[in-house]
């Protein structure tokens, strides 16, 4: 997937043009992006401070560890089960 030439904190600006009675047309013409771009970043980033996408970005990287801790315990589970059944 290609990176996108602008940051998270410039598109929640670019979307809060529309709010002050810019036009999508005018807006994607400025910035030189597509209105299918405008329109998705909108669904993902629709009502967003700055501060809030902070937060959830966070909470992602806190529930990526999570992800990590409950995958290790469970191969440690499936590995401790098979050495127990082996000796029985």
């Amino acid at each position: 997937m290609r990176k996108s030439k602008f940051s998270e904190s410039q598109i929640i600006k670019i979307l809060s043009h529309q709010d002050s009675g810019q036009s999508v047309t005018e807006i994607c013409r400025e910035y030189g992006i597509s209105q299918g771009t405008f329109y998705s970043w909108k669904s993902k980033y629709s009502g967003m401070e700055v501060s809030q996408l902070k937060q959830m970005k966070d909470m992602e990287r806190e529930l990526a560890q999570y992800k990590k801790i409950v995958a290790e315990l469970t191969l440690q589970n499936t590995v401790l089960k098979d050495v127990i059944e082996k000796k029985l």
